[in-house]
């Protein structure tokens, strides 16, 4: 267990610190632009950015997506993130809930997490390895009834743990355990990936097995086979993980195939958000929330404040790219004109 801890603070470690983490990969958003609104015919503060996930209202379509856990400053940072969740109305996913489950360091993700943030939409977190664990239906009950979640997140992971020291090999049976925790729980469950990106072929499958909601997660943003390359101990194991740093299907792509594919699924996006521009585009290009995780990390380990200062940020941004296109909510940006450059 204290390997485990400590795996998940090198994580947090690198994300905050090395530049290697990022990928060169791009996400795609940027092959996009938007038509701009010379007479928007709107005034910018009355812009709806509201809308619903999981019988909660949001006051705009962002998820501090799920980044932490494990290590002991990590109670900190997410109390920090449910503070700003709260203060914004934004909803909340947590990092993965295996340590504080199989041991007695919380990472404050206790119900005190939902005492700070009463009203959000919160999403509980664990891997598709302990879901597929003889224990994954009880373990998936007791993630959600730790923070009184709304939901819960089911994160794939598999480029990360083969190239993890002592990571989870035996990937057989996912689908079906995944089924059986979609049945067994009484919250929705929602499927993201890490960064790599969904396919349609295993949104499809995920669809029918009755999952919720999914997440691309896909490249662009933080890559996790280059952290593995970081943490690694020996040059062999080095450089197996540092050619799979720019792997993945980009954000835009996975969100564009997926919404064409399965236009009925509600889809997050994340992977390399970089800012409120990129999430209208995502939002213009089918997803329903957007999720920023590593970008807001560094916030988070200084202060409640800084994390809702950084979300502002995003929130005013969107609402400009809202503006700018005539867009007096978020039904009407899905309807705006988005133009691939050629």
């Amino acid at each position: 267990m204290k390997d485990l801890a400590k795996r998940k603070n090198d994580h947090l470690d690198i994300v905050l610190n090395s530049p290697h983490s990022a990928m060169k990969r791009t996400t795609g958003f940027e092959q996009w632009r938007f038509e701009h609104c010379a007479m928007p015919e709107l005034h910018l503060d009355e812009i709806d950015l509201g809308c619903r996930l999981f019988g909660k209202t949001l006051r705009a379509p962002l998820l501090i997506s799920s980044m932490t856990g494990g290590a002991s400053r990590a109670a900190m940072i997410n109390r920090h993130l449910a503070q700003a969740a709260q203060q914004l109305g934004l909803a909340m996913g947590v990092g993965s809930q295996r340590v504080a489950l199989e041991s007695r360091e919380n990472s404050g993700l206790t119900r005190e997490l939902r005492q700070l943030a009463p009203d959000i939409a919160l999403l509980s977190n664990l891997g598709a390895a302990q879901i597929a664990g003889p224990d994954g239906v009880d373990y998936a009950r007791r993630a959600v009834e730790m923070i009184e979640a709304d939901a819960l997140i089911i994160h794939l992971n598999p480029l990360q743990e083969a190239l993890q020291s002592g990571g989870d090999r035996d990937w057989r049976g996912v689908l079906a355990a995944i089924e059986k925790t979609v049945a067994a729980l009484p919250v929705p469950v929602v499927v993201k990936e890490v960064g790599a990106g969904l396919s349609v072929n295993v949104a499809r499958q995920l669809r029918d097995a009755g999952v919720a909601m999914l997440d691309v997660a896909g490249a662009g943003g933080t890559s996790w086979a280059a952290v593995e390359g970081e943490r690694a101990a020996q040059a062999h194991h080095r450089a197996v993980a540092m050619a799979f740093a720019n792997w993945g299907i980009p954000t835009a792509q996975a969100l564009t195939d997926l919404q064409q594919a399965m236009p009925e699924m509600p889809l997050i996006a994340s992977g390399g958000i970089a800012n409120g521009i990129d999430a209208a585009k995502a939002l213009r290009l089918g997803a329903s929330l957007v999720g920023q995780a590593a970008a807001v990390l560094g916030s988070a380990t200084v202060s409640c404040e800084t994390v809702a200062a950084h979300f502002q940020v995003v929130i005013d941004q969107l609402r400009v790219a809202c503006f700018c296109t005539g867009s007096a909510n978020l039904e009407a940006l899905r309807q705006a004109t988005l133009v691939r450059e050629a």
